[in-house]
């Protein structure tokens, strides 16, 4: 791994490195030496040049994403080293399990790799960069994947088209980097069965994220009414069927989400007579469903990717929350979601507690929920953490 150049941070700026947060951001820098170009290796020092560590320098206002916090600059064997830590922590999760094959391995900063995501899928697995540096180094990390998992790997998929930096993203560079798998892939997850389409479907093919809150919802809809918004392809509503609800309704704005979840119940083994879709808004849903449903899900999408449209977004949560307390039953449950990492978890409980005032109705607090082991927050990093979700009783 070639040290294209070094990073001095200003005087001061040295301590949330030393406290080992990932992010060094353009402000902090007071000077670049050698030729950094986005994606390359440089160290990283502080202003008496001291070695901080080494990260991938990128033009923007995070400049430099931490990969080493040593002062021995890194080699080739970093990324199996990464690779074999995230694979022991899953491991010691239960993951995988006879009944659960499908789960996020590498998550980023949690892992220790700023910029890169990878979701395993029983056999594939699908790898998004997120910044130039995870992008250029794509095939040596699929190389240390391979040799890492073993026969365990059959297929990797590069998919990070939407995800690079804008000046890269090209039409082509979705590619397999090993084998070639066919779509759509079956998982098991937690005994339930799903579809995945790692070319052609949102993110890397599934949100992986909500697999314990999907099982948690399990026990609270048998032989109830539940309504699933938001539900892109369906796996609230799978984990419902499967725990004996009465009925369940699919909503969704995206008649190609819509097509999903119908895929998905009917590979469960599911008809019409106890799960319905409706290809519509969900707010344009809710109107006049007074007292239809036993349980509710929000898990809508990020409103807010930005900390400019963090205000929006809130209002948006508000009046979701407060619409689904309105209509649910007496004794009605509600899991309710935020994924937009600029709204945290103290402000999200907030605009709940405005969305109860607003609806007029005494909530209780059942849990609070988050992600799932296998999307690791480090101690250093909080903002990895960016599920929020709540279970509400609506007296």
């Amino acid at each position: 791994m070639v040290i294209a150049g070094k990073v001095v941070l200003k005087k001061g700026k040295e301590h949330s490195i030393q406290r080992f947060h990932p992010w060094i951001f353009s402000g902090a820098i007071q000077t670049k030496e050698g030729n950094l170009e986005d994606g390359s290796l440089t160290e990283v020092l502080d202003f008496k040049n001291n070695t901080l560590g080494f990260g991938h320098y990128q033009n923007g206002s995070i400049a430099v994403r931490m990969l080493s916090f040593e002062k021995k600059s890194p080699d080739v064997k970093l990324w199996q080293h990464k690779l074999t830590t995230a694979i022991q922590l899953r491991q010691s999760a239960g993951l995988p399990s006879k009944t659960t094959k499908a789960f996020r391995l590498i998550h980023g900063e949690g892992d220790g790799l700023p910029g890169l995501i990878i979701d395993y899928y029983d056999g594939a697995a699908v790898m998004q960069a997120h910044s130039v540096g995870m992008h250029l180094y794509r095939q040596e990390i699929a190389n240390a994947l391979k040799e890492t998992m073993g026969d365990d790997l059959k297929v990797i998929y590069y998919k990070s088209q939407s995800t690079v930096p804008g000046k890269l993203r090209d039409a082509e560079l979705d590619e397999y980097l090993h084998g070639m798998g066919v779509v759509p892939h079956v998982i098991p997850e937690n005994g339930n069965k799903f579809y995945v389409d790692w070319e052609e479907g949102q993110k890397t093919g599934f949100f992986l994220d909500q697999r314990e809150n999907r099982k948690l919802l399990g026990d609270y809809a048998v032989g109830k009414k539940v309504l699933n918004t938001f539900c892109y392809t369906g796996g609230f509503s799978v984990y419902a069927l499967n725990a004996g609800a009465k009925l369940v309704h699919s909503v969704d704005a995206s008649a190609k989400a819509v097509a999903l979840t119908e895929k998905n119940i009917e590979l469960n083994g599911f008809n019409a007579e106890i799960h319905k879709c409706f290809a519509v808004d969900t707010f344009d849903f809710l109107k006049g469903k007074d007292g239809e449903y036993d349980v509710i899900i929000l898990d809508p999408p990020a409103f807010a990717k930005h900390r400019d449209a963090r205000h929006q977004a809130v209002r948006g949560y508000q009046r979701l929350n407060a619409e689904a307390m309105r209509v649910i039953k007496p004794g009605g449950i509600i899991f309710t979601f935020s994924c937009s990492q600029v709204v945290d978890r103290q402000l999200f409980y907030d605009t709940i507690v405005s969305a109860a005032i607003q609806a007029g109705r005494s909530i209780k607090v059942l849990h609070h929920l988050t992600q799932p082991a296998d999307h690791p927050v480090s101690i250093f990093h909080p903002e990895g953490e960016y599920l929020k979700g709540l279970v509400l009783y609506v007296e």
